[in-house]
């Protein structure tokens, strides 16, 4: 019985979404707080200014939405079970996105740092390969639907 209660809160607690609007960091992670949390950590995808030496000057979002949410959820639940960690949101957006703005923001809530720092990168390298979300990158001389950059090699990864 206090196993499935467990795992109802859990699944309760899922908070993942696709948009249109800006990412409202500071509104999510008020949400996703909680007093036995240790560590709350966040990351957000920015939209920079150049890519590879050429000046971006925005991007643009697509995305098979309902497949994409489902995804999106797959990673939360697996992330939580994974890395025991408490909760998890993660936004996406869409649309066109400025330079300075996120595109993506992931947020985890744990007992302890380490599993936030080793769940949110698995999340952001996952969902990168497996989530049905697609840029296009507009610079001054043409665009391009860009595959996403790969984690750089000269950081570690956490054993996955």
């Amino acid at each position: 019985m206090k196993e499935a209660g467990k795992k109802e809160s859990i699944e309760s607690a899922l908070r993942v979404s696709i948009t249109r609007q800006p990412v409202d960091t500071q509104s999510v992670l008020s949400k996703l707080k909680r007093g036995e949390d240790g560590a709350t950590l966040v990351f957000e995808g920015v939209v920079r200014n150049q890519t590879r030496g050429r000046k971006t000057l925005y991007l643009d979002y697509e995305a098979y939405e309902q497949m994409a949410l489902q995804e999106l959820e797959f990673l939360a639940s697996e992330a939580i079970k994974k890395f025991q960690i408490r909760d998890v949101a993660i936004v996406h957006r869409l649309g066109r996105l400025e330079i300075g703005e996120t595109s993506v923001l992931i947020a985890v809530a744990s007992a302890h740092r380490g599993p936030a720092f080793d769940a949110c990168r698995w999340i952001i390298d996952t969902l990168k390969k497996t989530v049905p979300i697609w840029k296009k990158e507009y610079f001054e001389d043409g665009a391009v639907w860009a595959d996403g950059e790969p984690f750089p090699a000269e950081i570690p990864r956490a054993n996955s």
